[in-house]
């Protein structure tokens, strides 16, 4: 066994200096020829390129990243993945940052700022060059710890100096729906939420809000439960609900799909929907436009926030100040049959 192999195997991994002695340079050489330098013959550069690429060798992104003073990684953070939501938000991000030579280090929070705080310590001691953050809700530790690194926040809006963000104003979505509601003539509008997030409340202040300016506000109607949202939830607190106030005459579901569920247990029970109850969503995912009836809901700009909240990041990681804080993307009320 070479020495070169016994290092190999001791380490678990090729390092540049394998590369080198593979090809007969010097590990100064190697670099500046994995990195495309032009002061490199190309007969040595092909040389440690076909032997960096019959050793296996990966490049270390730390260690490039101190050697050079200059990271091309970008870390985010979104609380899950099993929410088409921050899919679409993270193949935009992906999408635009990649042609500009950053890559994602993508970290999943589950919607616990302690989680979060630990993710930032880990990814930061890779020295990215800058950060995405879904929200504003986080430990004072966290703060510090994104204090002096390019940082955008996706979802929510903030009116604070040195503060960017793309998003759009949840509560304002959820007066939308809710003013929908009554316009339809519903009086007796429950709302239905879970996880319990951050923007599920900010929904919840916008229907509260509305309601007590119509006089029609009763906590009554109010589901909130702190499991994760899903089908199953929504068809048994649709059930519950109706069961216990026979009066509601609309719901409003935090989250789609909630609101699937609901619809699928209404089908099942013989509820009418939009006759006995009106029925509304939130975030247009995936299948709502194929229920029956095709659920009425909000579209949220997911792909928009994720593509403005990078190309923000990229100005930022220029050294150049974006032409807004604050870049409100709006939402779109989509009226289907459901109400």
């Amino acid at each position: 066994m070479s020495n070169t192999e016994r290092r190999r195997r001791h380490s678990g991994r090729t390092t540049l200096a394998d590369v080198a002695r593979e090809a007969g340079v010097s590990p100064i050489t190697a670099s500046r020829a994995l990195r495309g330098e032009r002061g490199v013959a190309a007969e040595l550069a092909d040389r440690v390129r076909q032997a960096a690429e019959s050793l296996g060798y990966v490049p270390d992104p730390a260690a490039r990243a101190l050697a050079s003073q200059r990271s091309h990684q970008v870390a985010i953070l979104v609380p899950l993945l099993s929410n088409a939501l921050f899919v679409d938000v993270l193949e935009a991000v992906q999408s635009t940052l990649w042609p500009h030579g950053y890559q994602t280090l993508i970290g999943v929070t589950h919607y616990r700022p302690d989680e979060e705080e630990q993710l930032l310590r880990t990814y930061l001691a890779h020295r990215p060059a800058g950060l995405l953050l879904t929200g504003f809700d986080r430990t004072e530790a966290a703060r510090r710890l994104i204090g002096h690194v390019p940082c955008v926040h996706l979802m929510e809006l903030a009116r604070a100096p040195g503060v960017y963000c793309a998003g759009f104003s949840q509560q304002d979505a959820g007066e939308a729906i809710t003013r929908h509601l009554l316009d339809r003539g519903r009086r007796r509008i429950a709302f239905v939420a879970a996880q319990l997030d951050p923007r599920t409340m900010q929904r919840a202040e916008g229907y509260r809000r509305t309601l007590r300016q119509a006089g029609l506000y009763d906590p009554r109607l109010e589901r909130l439960s702190p499991e994760p949202s899903s089908m199953r939830l929504g068809g048994e607190l649709f059930a519950e609900l109706l069961q216990q106030h026979p009066d509601c005459d609309a719901i409003f579901f935090c989250n789609d799909d909630l609101a699937q569920g609901g619809l699928l247990t209404a089908l099942r029970l013989g509820v009418a929907v939009p006759g006995r109850v009106a029925v509304a969503g939130f975030n247009d995912l995936s299948g709502s436009d194929q229920m029956l009836p095709p659920l009425t809901t909000v579209r949220t700009p997911r792909r928009a926030m994720g593509e403005a909240a990078a190309r923000m990041l990229l100005s930022l990681m220029r050294g150049e100040t974006p032409a807004t804080t604050a870049l409100d993307l709006g939402f779109e009320l989509t009226v289907r049959e459901s109400t």
